[in-house]
């Protein structure tokens, strides 16, 4: 049977295929959609899902807007990588899906209580909605099965020298989240940056055909022109769908458990999730974390799902 996800997203170029992937792949039941501010403001990054949805021709998928700003610090988009709208590159259609009348924390919540059995939430941005659910509907947390999110990283960071950007924007919504004791997978850069978006990549997307295709190119290749301006890499990391990739298929995401903690008031490394991979600390494993990811399969699996769709 498929697994029933809530995905909460900041589109955001990756956040697209993401939601595309969630939606395309017939191992996941898409049930809600629900946006934060993160790669941008939250007016666009629910705008972008809108347009994202419609264009798919994806049905029966309500999208609610979430929180417009990290629990306790200000937004800070990520303008020089997704540009001013988060969706740089083409021109974006009119929607023809509306915004939900309800907000992400209503809907989440209702999503739950209408599910029937334990609900995957997929979170490819910051956590914030994640946390303010957890403060706000606690009773709720048993129906999640599990928190799977793209986020923070082993390694290196990619907005600071330490921290990931969907970790270093609501860093306290990270830590509220593992503290709820619900199951957490993290999905950091370690994993995603073996993802690339090469120019074979955006060729089979090309070949798929169809207008999702024609639109994943010119959002690849503007994700990849600002890539390379800002990082020197001039294939750009999709990150986002490789969180949806290990809720359809397991198998192609490797995990270990261990201890994952957040970094809150480091003057350098602020946002920077510490991974005890050694067990150093000695602390309780409260995470799975993402080791690696069988590329080929992935890309497989984007190229499938876009091939579902309109």
């Amino acid at each position: 049977m498929p697994t029933p996800v809530i995905l909460d997203c900041d589109p955001g170029h990756d956040d697209a295929f993401a939601i595309w992937l969630a939606a395309g792949d017939p191992a996941i039941d898409l049930r809600a959609v629900t946006t934060v501010g993160g790669n941008g403001r939250l007016y666009h990054t629910t705008y972008n899902a809108r347009v994202v949805i419609s264009l798919a021709g994806i049905e029966g998928v309500p999208v609610a807007p979430g929180a417009d700003s990290p629990m306790v610090r200000l937004l800070k988009p990520a303008e020089w990588i997704h540009g001013d709208n988060a969706l740089g590159g083409p021109e974006l259609p009119k929607p023809t899906v509306e915004a939900d009348a309800r907000s992400a924390i209503e809907l989440i919540r209702d999503t739950l209580d209408a599910a029937g059995e334990p609900v995957t939430i997929v979170a490819t941005g910051p956590l914030t909605n994640v946390a303010m659910f957890a403060r706000t509907c606690p009773d709720r947390l048993p129906m999640i099965r599990e928190v799977v999110w793209m986020g923070g990283s082993t390694g290196r960071g990619n907005v600071t020298p330490y921290a990931e950007f969907n970790a270093w924007t609501d860093p306290e919504a990270v830590a509220i989240v593992l503290g709820t004791g619900v199951p957490f997978t993290m999905v950091g850069l370690n994993v995603t940056h073996q993802v690339l978006a090469t120019q074979e990549v955006i060729a089979r997307i090309e070949a798929v055909g169809n207008r999702t295709a024609a639109f994943g190119v010119e959002l690849l290749n503007f994700f990849n022109s600002t890539y390379e301006t800002d990082q020197g890499m001039p294939d750009g990391p999709l990150h986002d769908p490789v969180a949806v990739a290990l809720v359809a298929r397991p198998g192609l995401v490797t995990t270990v458990r261990t201890r994952v903690d957040v970094e809150l008031h480091g003057t350098e490394t602020s946002g920077a999730t510490c991974v005890d991979l050694l067990g150093k600390l000695n602390r309780p494993p409260n995470a799975n974390v993402a080791t690696g990811v069988d590329v080929p399969a992935f890309w497989q699996l984007v190229e499938d799902a876009v091939r579902t769709l309109a």
